[in-house]
């Protein structure tokens, strides 16, 4: 069976299910309507099937020879923010949009099952297909883990579109890719006073700020120039008049770290810091974090694996080295259960503009030949290892 073939013969369709897919996003935890048109196209393959969770969706095809375990995994959530494109495709639903590509791994993936579900007999082993919700708050990789799902498994597979490397170039990167994501919330319990007298209260936006500064002193002082380290603070909530201290403050916050060391140490020392400020100006400090993904890191050998299967497909041109990124994806957590990688799909198309603004923008597209090449890495790859 020729992979390349079979994914052209199919192209219409393909693209097809991506601008439908496209037009119908939906935030993470209510992909109800993305997972019922999943589970419709799986239906019409003969592929068997079960929800995990409310939103996920599980399919597996298990051929007639005994063979390997395999896992090619998309994830298919939506963000709210309004889609800005003038396409036939924009989205249908104000104020969200498939503006981070997963609308594109979804279609790549349909397709791969379109080109192997009739050909079963042949399949040596059993290949597994995880439609994951709730990428984008890392509250879906780990409802996989948890139902079993890679039990068994020798591979795991996934990809995902790069608007910054132009279509027809792939990243195999071994090693660490991207960051760990942790969200963490401080909240600051003060003591309301007038302000003319600040001495009779202990002032919790004052406290807040005060932390948000002393944050970043975690990152040029503790930790190492060249270990890629974030601090942000993205929110902070607090008061509720103009000449009033605030008895409470909010602040809303993520770390990122490229080693799992640096994490462990950072995110202690940031709540140490945070108490110790709070009680130096007369209030208190609670810290909680949330876990959303870990480093993700490529497995050498696989990477490997990949760029000797993957140098033939004509026109492909294969970066194995490049900057790490610091944003997050939680496919690190299927990466720490089972040796696999993760690949970035060049789709950046030099005449059109849209394809070429970052990911979580509103006017994100991508090259739809991009769609076809996510479907062709995920069949050559079955293909190598089940035929």
């Amino acid at each position: 069976m020729d992979a390349q073939k079979e994914v052209l013969s199919r192209r219409q369709e393909i693209i097809g299910l991506r601008r439908w897919l496209h037009q119908h996003p939906e935030e993470s935890l209510q992909e109800f309507e993305t997972a019922a048109f999943i589970e419709e196209q799986l239906d019409r393959l003969h592929l068997p099937h079960h929800r995990v969770g409310e939103t996920g969706v599980f399919a597996w095809l298990k051929g007639g020879q005994p063979g390997p375990i395999t896992v090619l995994r998309t994830d298919i959530d939506a963000l709210k923010i309004p889609d800005e494109k003038d396409v036939p495709y924009k989205s249908l639903r104000p104020g969200f949009s498939h503006s981070c590509g997963h609308d594109m791994h979804m279609a790549s993936l349909l397709g791969t099952a379109m080109i192997l579900a009739p050909q079963h007999e042949q399949i040596r082993g059993e290949v597994r297909f995880f439609f994951q919700q709730a990428e984008e708050i890392g509250a879906g990789a780990r409802q996989f883990i948890a139902a079993g799902l890679l039990d068994g498994a020798t591979r795991v597979l996934g990809l995902h579109a790069d608007s910054s490397v132009p279509s027809g170039k792939l990243v195999i990167m071994p090693g660490p890719n991207n960051a760990s994501c942790d969200a963490f919330t401080i909240t600051v319990q003060g003591k309301s006073a007038h302000v003319s007298t600040p001495h009779l209260g202990a002032d919790a936006l004052y406290i807040a700020s005060l932390i948000v500064v002393a944050l970043q002193g975690l990152v040029t002082r503790l930790t190492s120039p060249v270990d890629p380290v974030i601090i942000g603070v993205g929110k902070m909530t607090a008061g509720t008049t103009y000449n009033t201290l605030a008895q409470t403050a909010v602040l809303d916050g993520t770390t990122r770290f490229m080693q799992e060391e640096t994490r462990s140490q950072i995110n202690q020392r940031l709540t140490s810091l945070a108490q110790t400020i709070a009680a130096q100006y007369g209030g208190k400090a609670q810290v909680t974090f949330q876990a959303y993904a870990s480093v993700l890191s490529n497995d050498p050998a696989v990477c490997r694996e990949l760029q000797a299967l993957y140098q033939d497909i004509p026109g492909l041109e294969i970066i194995t080295n490049r900057e790490m990124k610091l944003g997050a994806d939680d496919f690190a957590e299927f990466l720490l259960q089972v040796p696999g990688s993760y690949l970035y799909v060049g789709t950046q198309r030099a005449d059109d503009l849209n394809t070429a603004v970052p990911h979580h923008n509103g006017h994100f597209d991508v090259d739809e030949d991009a769609v076809l090449m996510g479907s062709l890495l995920f069949t050559k790859y079955v293909m190598s290892r089940h035929m």
